[in-house]
């Protein structure tokens, strides 16, 4: 089949990408004349394993071309995926500006054939927008289709080689039938190809990431209530995990989530309940928790020094919002960097990915290590935001040789605290009992 693909950013690139491995003839479309030339280099502008070899080995089979050009890719095109962004207003809701210069671009070149799928999250009621818009510029009824990604950042290529549902949205069964072709080689284990409305399908994408992030900040807040009562979230995590009725996915107590879905899809999804007179009371405490669970860490630093950070050197592993990626968007590290630069600490930091993107938006305020070990030097705490694995088997003697003292702040929980504590290291995690903070 003949694909287009309009936008390469991750959602784009990676379903450009993994289209073209199935054997298809994609063509990825973006404006910005710099990344096409990089990716026609096959250089890969986000960090995602696996992804730049098989964006390369693509390439080379002539299977995946990259163009700012619509006239190249859109008329013999039977599919034509729209992947731009759709950024997070000043009110919370989706900015769908680039959706609409899309199909404007788009109309004078389709093929009467062709289907325009979105696959960008966008609010209830945009896929029939998008249907009406393009039937005022083409003089014709076009086919619509909404089917919204649910990739996971450092799993992405996983996640749509091996999906545990296809969603797609339609107005007519033969748009259905044609996606379900088309997807067929993914879904070769028996996993559910799921035909509904339009409206269903931009509503599922919608409630499917407020539901993960709910069950972030629920277990984050009672994170924090176990650390008042005595209890260990550990293991009331462990408690009530095994209830099937409930499963251990994402009731990983930490500092909060962030990326470039959960907090905006949260927002947006406030923002269409709003519009609907309806407020959402649940979803407004879960953006609040988790606005509040990113100071958490600053606050357990803050108490252990007094009130006193400035001049402080503190190490800090793990910038990227989540591991295997590069993506700062929205991340906890950023919070803290600046509840702890503004307290006048002084801060040496490493991420096994993202430390570009991050001196990028702080430049020399911050002394960036090329190895994690070496952010320790003369440093008087370690800190760690994001769970990368190589931060799990530490060198404890060589952390506290190198630490002023011997004091670990963890924000997702990668030590036993009793083990640190026969080690001589004061050991501050979330939601942990066994530990007992400075008062």
């Amino acid at each position: 089949m003949k694909i287009a693909v309009i936008g390469t950013g991750y959602v784009g690139l990676v379903t450009g990408t993994c289209f073209a491995e199935s054997g298809n003839d994609v063509t990825c479309v973006d404006i910005d004349e710099t990344k096409v030339q990089k990716l026609k280099a096959g250089e890969i502008p986000i960090y995602e394993p696996g992804l730049e070899e098989m964006v390369k080995r693509n390439t080379k089979a002539r299977r995946l071309l990259f163009t700012t050009s619509y006239e190249e890719a859109i008329p013999d095109a039977k599919c034509i995926f729209i992947a731009v962004g759709t950024p997070q207003t000043a009110d919370g809701s989706a900015n769908l500006d680039s959706i609409w210069k899309v199909a404007e671009s788009l109309a004078p070149l389709l093929s009467k054939e062709a289907i325009v799928i979105i696959k960008s999250t966008v609010p209830v009621g945009t896929n029939r927008k998008l249907a009406e818009q393009l039937k005022a510029l083409t003089g014709r009824e076009v086919d619509v289709a909404s089917n919204p990604e649910f990739l996971k950042e450092g799993a992405a290529i996983d996640d749509f080689s091996k999906p545990d549902r296809v969603v797609v949205g339609v107005s007519r069964p033969e748009v259905s039938e044609v996606l379900h072709e088309l997807y067929k080689p993914f879904l070769r284990t028996e996993h559910p190809f799921l035909s509904m409305e339009l409206e269903s399908a931009e509503m599922t994408k919608y409630v499917a990431n407020c539901m993960l992030a709910t069950k972030i900040s629920f277990i984050n807040e009672m994170a924090n209530l176990c650390e008042r009562v005595g209890a260990d979230i550990n293991q009331v995590r462990r408690g009530i995990g095994h209830d099937q009725r409930i499963g251990f996915s994402f009731l990983f107590p930490g500092v909060g989530y962030g990326g470039s879905c959960f907090p905006k899809d949260v927002s947006a999804l406030i923002s269409v309940a709003r519009n609907q007179s309806m407020e959402p009371t649940i979803l407004n405490a879960v953006d609040q928790v988790n606005i509040a669970q990113k100071r958490v860490l600053f606050e357990k630093i803050n108490r252990y020094f007094k009130g006193d950070l400035k001049g402080k050197t503190l190490a800090i592993w793990g910038l990227a919002f989540k591991p295997k990626t590069d993506d700062i968007r929205e991340a906890p590290s950023l919070v803290l960097i600046d509840q702890l630069l503004e307290a006048g600490a002084h801060l040496k930091v490493h991420d096994p990915v993202a430390m570009k993107n991050v001196k990028a938006l702080y430049g020399d305020q911050l002394v960036y290590s090329d190895h994690h070990y070496d952010t320790l030097e003369e440093a008087d705490a370690l800190v760690i935001v994001t769970e990368w694995n190589e931060f799990r088997h530490a060198d404890f003697d060589y952390i506290i040789h190198k630490l002023s003292s011997p004091v670990i702040f963890d924000g997702r929980n990668l030590y036993d605290p009793e083990s640190m504590k026969q080690k001589g290291i004061e050991y501050f995690g979330i939601g942990l009992s066994s530990v007992k903070e400075k008062t």
